[in-house]
């Protein structure tokens, strides 16, 4: 059983740290879930015979049903309790991760990998919705900034430590590592966070919002993944993208129009809050897709082995964890606007700066690139949650977590599906100009374009020439490869750079305010 938390006359429970340490845990563990994946990639592909459109499904299967169902989940969180569904979802998500490690198969993988989605779904909005609640005004941009620098930190040391696990243990162990950690967040939280819900909330849910939200989410990621293999002139592809964007203009109009909805669209007057939501799309669109580009380029072209690429991806990691209290202590002189601009920017810049390994690869030019975009990362984390999550009114609170991690994990699977995309269309160009220059048949030429980005097929060719041929294909693959990457990544941090100075239209300068005065609390309005 559960020991009680302690609650002082002030209304805040003692243990509160604690509790932060456990959801810090349980964020962590989902974060290293999302980023950890990538670099293994290579190693599943080898030892299962598996194309990198296939686990490219697996590692956004994950993102997908967590961007899908934690809007839904920080709604039941308002309703039944967040401290009750981080304890659910933690259950879940240890159980899945144990069973989906000895899972047979890629699509064993993808299913458990979906299924490990479901419990972060339940723990995302919960652990940032308990901080509010929890923690004082003064307290919480600290509490905001160590749930950040876990998140962030979990992101970015993803790849080493999904690189350390592969090299020592095996890619199996990326998915069994949750089950302990899901132990200690369970315990510490159990043992100290206080339950928290809306009073005012129905057991109402909005059904209607939860299918057309998660349907155009799974219709924009199915027709990105899968526009790589059919082309994106493929007629189904076109009518899943558009019908991506039929579907959210419909969940925004049912949205409006239901008494209980999944999304209060009244959190979109305050323009802070949707300007924190399109700078957190953008910075997930970029870092996610610049890090599985990464990891599968240090291996596939550079020849480094899991362990080795995972670590050469750590700078960004401490120009995070630097500048992550800058920025709070930025947001709190200026305003949260300067911080997530000038970080913005930086995310940019630095991805710009690491694309220049597609065409001169010198470590020290990544590693520049990386400690760059970290710094830009760490500035912008803590006025980013502090402005969507506790700006609006805490009763509120769910709903707002849950919109930002929604633009969170999306975000992220929409960056890998999309640069993946772009660097799999510039590599099949880059082979077909070198097999046309090379005076090779129309037949040969269509080969060699599908052969750079299926690696069975890359594989049958290869096997089915001399030693001398069989070097010479394989240098102009990891050459094809490297240009595509550099290409991808370079469009990456033109987005974030054009997003860092047009952020301003729709994020108005104001003046610092404290925790929840972002968005005007109806009853405060009403009292009014």
């Amino acid at each position: 059983m559960a020991r009680p938390s302690a609650v002082p006359l002030d209304g805040y429970s003692e243990d509160r740290w604690k509790a932060l340490a456990g959801m810090c845990v349980a964020a962590g563990m989902v974060w290293l879930s999302f980023a950890d994946f990538g670099v293994a990639v290579p190693t599943i592909s080898r030892e299962l015979s598996v194309s990198l459109t296939d686990l490219q499904w697996a590692n956004n299967a994950f993102s997908l049903s967590t961007g899908a169902l934690v809007l839904a989940a920080g709604r039941l969180g308002d309703v039944f309790g967040r401290k009750r569904m981080l304890e659910l979802g933690l259950l879940v998500m240890g159980a899945v991760s144990l069973a989906a490690a000895f899972a047979p198969g890629v699509t064993g993988m993808i299913v458990g990998r979906a299924a490990m989605g479901v419990g972060a779904a339940l723990i995302l909005p919960a652990t940032l919705a308990l901080i509010p609640p929890m923690f004082p005004p003064d307290e919480q941009p600290r509490a905001f900034g160590a749930w950040m620098a876990v998140a962030w930190v979990g992101q970015a040391a993803g790849p080493a430590v999904g690189g350390v696990l592969t090299g020592a243990l095996g890619w199996r162990s990326t998915f069994w590592i949750n089950a302990p950690l899901a132990l200690v967040g369970l315990w510490l939280v159990r043992r100290s966070a206080v339950e928290s819900t809306d009073p005012n909330a129905t057991r109402h849910i909005d059904l209607p919002g939860l299918a057309t939200s998660a349907l155009a989410a799974f219709c924009l990621l199915y027709g990105c993944t899968a526009g790589q293999e059919e082309g994106f002139d493929d007629p189904v592809i076109i009518a899943l993208l558009v019908g991506s964007v039929v579907l959210a203009a419909l969940f925004v109009l049912l949205e409006k129009r239901v008494s209980d909805p999944l999304v209060d669209l009244s959190l979109f007057s305050s323009r802070p809050f949707c300007g924190a939501l399109a700078a957190n799309s953008v910075m997930n669109i970029v870092f996610a897709g610049v890090s599985f580009l990464l990891t599968l380029y240090l291996q596939e072209v550079r020849g480094y082995g899991p362990v080795a690429a995972g670590l050469l991806l750590l700078p960004s990691t401490a120009t995070i964890l630097l500048l992550n209290p800058v920025g709070g202590r930025v947001s709190a002189r200026r305003g949260a606007r300067l911080p997530v601009m000038a970080g913005v920017l930086l995310l940019g810049v630095g991805t710009l700066v690491t694309a220049i390994i597609g065409k001169h690869y010198n470590y020290a030019i990544l590693a520049a690139g990386l400690l760059v975009l970290g710094a830009g990362l760490g500035l912008m984390s803590i006025p980013l949650s502090d402005t969507a999550v506790a700006g609006p009114p805490e009763e509120l609170a769910g709903t707002a977590s849950g919109m930002f991690k929604v633009t969170s994990m999306l975000g992220g699977a929409f960056g890998v599906a999309v640069t993946v995309a772009v660097q799999q269309g510039v590599e099949t160009n880059q082979a077909v100009d070198q097999a046309k220059a090379a005076g090779l048949s129309s037949q040969d030429v269509q080969e060699l374009g599908n052969a750079v980005t299926d690696s069975k097929l890359a594989s049958q060719i290869l096997a089915s020439v001399d030693q001398a041929t069989q070097a010479a294909l394989q240098a102009a693959f990891r050459e094809v490869q490297a240009v595509g990457t550099g290409r991808a990544i370079a469009l990456a941090g033109l987005l974030a750079v054009v997003a860092a100075f047009a952020l301003p239209l729709v994020w108005r300068r104001e003046a610092p305010v404290g925790p929840r005065e972002c968005v005007e609390s109806p009853k405060a309005a009403d009292a009014s």
